[in-house]
């Protein structure tokens, strides 16, 4: 070998010789690590003791109170717990809670590897720690540590978890469970749960069906709350429940025919009466609150157990006040009429009163929180949208009968004709096919900026809402898309001058110890200008428009600068749905569904929907003389009953004047139908009716409007209709979805 290829080789085999050597040491410190891990585990398992059974966990009553931290809400507290022996727990049912929370109990070693994993990827992004955990785990967290959310808690909890899972047989640890674990309904164990969900305290007499619906509520009773009528909740339940049912199949306890046999329905319930705590309107207050502390992080067991201070943003005056506005401003037909109501401060988004029904007893749905049909209370939105745009309040649209849109005729309330109108017109007499025009015609991408604005002003997003993207009814609300609260919310957006700020009805919450565990401070970083000041003083001023001048003349009442917008939305109601399936469609759709009134001062944000029937699907025009039940009818009057004390003593404040140069009327009627559009129908030859005072709104058809846009007080329209159900796709938009009043 040449001198130069010795010279060559002999540094790449010293770099090779070295590259060894690092591979050596790493080997070395890798088994290193294995064993001091391993070495350390043993340490810790060998220290660590299994405390005495509830000696960290004691079960403390949760206090609730008003805003003033003086007048007392309500309470949550643990109080329905019977213990019973593992013989008088059927193997049915303790298989149940198995194949639903722990399917290897009775072979792992009391944690699960797999959970592990989990948690450490959710500390590792900064997530809380949550799922995987085995039901020794479970046990572990509720008798012997604390509710904290911390890696030293789930250290220990893991540690204890396995040194349980070798000294104590795991029937013990199941009994255990089976006595502690919280069911929903205020019931810790088994027993308690048969009681709360069947009047069956004795879980000897618990069926199949029954024990596999309790082993689903338990892993989250608030996803998989039974009394909620969402459909989705349902769905949710269902697929749980079945999920429960194929494990028991699995493990053998039941056959596949049972399995088959039982997935088919839920096991009926039969509730024991709720405690008296809940009784009247406040229970909807006190179950709207135990629902945020959940949505805060805070879990069942820290909420009903765990001796918290709760204060609310719930006003002891105001609520009473509004309770005595749903309860008496009615009219005398009240049989099956639901009022919801929401007020909402501007400016901090807190919620200030809210009526959801007479009593939570005796029905826990929540007529201010359901979703309905806005109707043209949604209208707004599209003003804003369309104000942002770089329209004008003075830009003309089509207020003739019919328009055409996306290939069908759609019309004004009773095939009104108003002429050319302005924007501000159209807002201030809630012409329809104007709003048509603009979202459909005049604006691009119009429906999605409707959803966009009214998604920044506080309507939560959703299936409705967001199929509504690409549907121009969207702006006539046809479907649910917001509660009373949610209206409330959206229009203190506009009270506030565009600012939004987040919906909440917890102000604060302190631990036993007196330590502010979360604040409604913490919601500041979340307030934001959503939508341009000079643009939300322009949508005031319209919106105050429709109080002197429109559908919304009953709230001069108030004494008080006021904007605002009724709504009504119609449909077939549920009554004649099953004859209208049957004879293709007969019925008109001429129902009203939901009348609102959503109205505001720079102090308060008030909403207040009317629906009737079971599920708030039936005619509203039943329980009226008039010709529908418009919004500017008994939910104004509703509204003012509530306003009027609310306001009492509260100095009169204006709203923001809008730029000079954006309020002059500089319109010219320039509107030319399209040649496709028919022609428009003639105003009625009969002389209108004289003009009622603002005070008492009705709902005669007004005067026949002149070609050019005009300023002068009508009388609010008359309203559309609607068939049943939202349309999903351009082809299959309704005539007149929604609402016009």
């Amino acid at each position: 070998m040449s001198e130069a290829r010795r010279k060559a080789v002999k540094p790449a085999r010293a770099k090779k010789h070295w590259a060894l050597r690092v591979l050596g040491w790493l080997t070395a410190l890798f088994f290193v690590g294995i064993i001091g891990a391993v070495a350390t585990f043993f340490i810790v398992y060998q220290s660590t003791k299994i405390p005495d059974p509830n000696k960290e966990f004691a079960t403390n009553t949760t206090t609730v109170t008003y805003a003033d931290q003086k007048n007392p809400l309500g309470s949550f507290y643990e109080q329905n717990r019977h213990t019973v022996p593992m013989s008088q727990i059927p193997k049915h049912v303790q298989d149940s809670v198995i194949a639903a929370e722990d399917r290897t109990f009775w072979t792992n070693p009391g944690i699960s590897p797999s959970g592990m994993v989990r948690a450490a990827w959710n500390i590792s992004q900064g997530e809380q720690l949550q799922g995987g955990s085995t039901i020794t785990q479970q046990y572990v967290k509720v008798m012997y540590l604390t509710q904290e959310r911390t890696v030293s808690r789930k250290l220990q909890e893991l540690f204890i978890a396995t040194k349980l899972s070798r000294q104590q047989d795991k029937s013990k640890t199941l009994e255990g469970y089976l006595n502690t674990v919280y069911f929903g309904e205020g019931a810790y164990g088994i027993s308690a749960a048969g009681d709360a969900y069947f009047s069956r305290p004795d879980p000897r007499t618990l069926s199949v069906p029954q024990a596999a619906l309790l082993a689903t509520v338990l892993n989250n009773p608030t996803l998989f709350d039974v009394n909620d009528p969402d459909p989705r909740t349902k769905k949710r339940i269902i697929e749980r429940y079945r999920y429960v049912l194929d494990g028991m199949q699995q493990m053998g306890t039941i056959t596949p025919a049972l399995e088959a046999k039982y997935a088919n329905k839920l096991p009926a319930l039969k509730p024991k009466p709720k405690d008296s705590r809940y009784q009247g309107p406040k229970g909807f207050l006190l179950d709207t609150a135990r629902k945020e502390l959940l949505r805060l992080g805070f879990d069942e067991d820290q909420i009903s157990g765990g001796g918290l201070k709760v204060t609310t943003t719930f006003n002891y005056g105001q609520q009473k006040k509004m309770t005595t506005a749903a309860q008496s401003e009615l009219p005398d037909k009240r049989d099956n009429l639901h009022v919801g109501m929401a007020t909402v401060q501007p400016g901090t988004g807190a919620l200030l009163a809210m009526y959801g029904g007479p009593d939570y007893l005796k029905s826990q749905l929540n007529w201010a929180t359901s979703p309905a049909r806005p109707g043209s209370g949604f209208k707004p939105f599209a003003l804003t949208a369309a104000l942002e745009d770089g329209k004008s309040l003075y830009d003309i649209f089509q207020g003739d009968s019919p328009i055409k849109v996306q290939g069908q005729k759609l019309n004004n309330e009773f095939d009104r004709d108003y002429g050319d109108v302005t924007l501000l017109k159209a807002t201030e007499q809630s012409i329809n096919t104007a709003f048509y025009d603009l979202v459909d015609k005049q604006m691009d991408d119009g429906p999605n900026k409707v959803v966009d604005a009214a998604e920044r002003a506080g309507i939560p997003k959703g299936k409705y809402l967001e199929a509504g993207r690409h549907n121009p009814s969207t702006v006539l609300g046809p479907d649910p898309y917001a509660s009373a609260v949610t209206m409330a919310e959206a229009y203190a957006t506009f009270a506030a001058n565009g600012k939004f700020a987040p919906l909440h009805s917890i102000k604060e919450v302190k631990g036993p110890d007196g330590k502010v565990l979360w604040s409604e401070a913490s919601l500041k970083k979340q307030e934001k200008q959503v939508i341009p000041e000079d643009v939300a003083a322009l949508v005031n001023y319209a919106l105050q428009d429709v109080v002197t001048k429109g559908t919304g003349t009953g709230a001069q009442d108030l004494d008080r600068p006021v904007a605002g917008k009724t709504g009504t939305a119609g449909g077939v109601a549920v009554e004649d749905r099953a004859e209208n399936a049957k004879c293709g469609g007969c019925k008109d759709g001429s129902a009203t569904l939901t009348s609102w009134w959503n109205g505001y001062t720079p102090d308060l944000s008030t909403s207040v929907v009317y629906r009737a029937g079971k599920t708030g699907e039936s005619n509203l025009d039943d329980y009226t003389d008039e010709k529908a039940f418009f919004g500017g009818t008994w939910p104004l009057k509703t509204w003012l009953a509530f306003m009027k004390p609310a306001l009492d003593g509260v100095d009169k404040t204006d709203f923001p004047a809008p730029n000079e140069d954006d309020i002059k009327d500089t319109s010219t009627p320039t509107f030319t139908p399209p040649p496709s559009t028919p022609t428009n129908t003639p105003p009625p030859s009969t002389p209108p009716p004289s003009t009622p005072p603002p005070s008492t709104p009705t709902n005669t058809p007004p005067n026949p409007p002149t070609s050019s846009p005009t300023r002068t007080k009508t009388k609010p329209p008359g309203w559309p209709t609607l068939p049943t159900g939202a349309p999903t796709a351009p082809t299959s938009t309704p005539k007149n979805p929604g609402g016009g009043q």
